[in-house]
């Protein structure tokens, strides 16, 4: 009975770091996109925005999936793999998403939060996606 109550808290800390980090993920997309997701999302009812920030959030998650697996039960190493890399995962997919508004016209930020369906806001989704995937595998 005991390592259930010890599995249990194992996955409470997981799941704290991984809230947490999708929570500055969340952030980041905020700051880096006009307008307040909040307001954009839920209210709005923005697609565009939607898409952008589940992209990021399921990249976050993928990366703190990935640092749990590779810690191999070694809580220590995990909990502190999944934060570090959570972090380097989301200050990559921010430099790609930075990347990615330097050569396409306009202002990204301001295209994907437009309330008319906008084709690029998928090729940014795939850019964080992406992004998440490589950070995920090099965990590895």
């Amino acid at each position: 009975m005991s390592n259930l109550g010890t599995d249990l808290l194992v996955t409470l800390a997981y799941g704290v770091v991984g809230v947490l980090l999708m929570g500055l993920g969340y952030l980041l997309v905020d700051v880096t996109t006009p307008g307040r997701l909040n307001q954009l999302i839920w209210t709005d009812r923005n697609r565009n925005a939607a898409v952008l920030l589940a992209s990021n959030l399921l990249s976050v998650g993928t990366i703190v999936v990935a640092a749990i697996v590779a810690s191999a039960n070694d809580f220590a190493l995990g909990i502190i793999g999944a934060a570090a890399y959570g972090v380097l995962g989301l200050l990559v997919m921010a430099g790609a998403f930075l990347l990615l508004d330097v050569v396409t016209p306009g202002r990204l930020g301001e295209i994907l939060v437009d309330p008319q369906p906008h084709p690029a806001v998928w090729v940014s989704a795939v850019v964080h996606l992406a992004t998440g995937a490589i950070v995920a595998a090099a965990i590895s």
